[in-house]
């Protein structure tokens, strides 16, 4: 695959409290040591996986799909890191867990 070509993949918000400001945080955290344009989607509009802004906006809640799509030069490991920590309920536990 050629950095011109998206990378793309789905995951399911996992947390109780859905796709909140602290794990928002974590994940723009994290997806900004990527050098690759990061998106995430639901069904209604796309938005910058680098801006906690906007990654709020899409009001993630548990059970929630959503899509990711990278394009540039590390796009296939930015897709497979934000999805294993997606995946991993963005290292958070859950209130009752704590």
């Amino acid at each position: 695959m050629s950095e011109a070509d998206p990378i793309k993949a789905k995951f399911t918000i996992k947390n109780r409290l859905g796709f909140h400001a602290r794990p928002a945080m974590s994940f723009v955290e994290r997806a900004s040591k990527f050098k690759s344009k990061i998106t995430i989607s639901n069904d209604r509009e796309s938005v910058d996986g680098k801006s906690i802004m906007q990654l709020m906006m899409l009001a993630a809640t548990q059970g929630t799909e959503l899509d990711i799509e990278a394009m540039g030069p590390d796009a296939e490991d930015a897709v497979n890191d934000l999805v294993a920590f997606a995946d991993r309920k963005f290292d958070q536990k859950d209130p009752e867990e704590q």
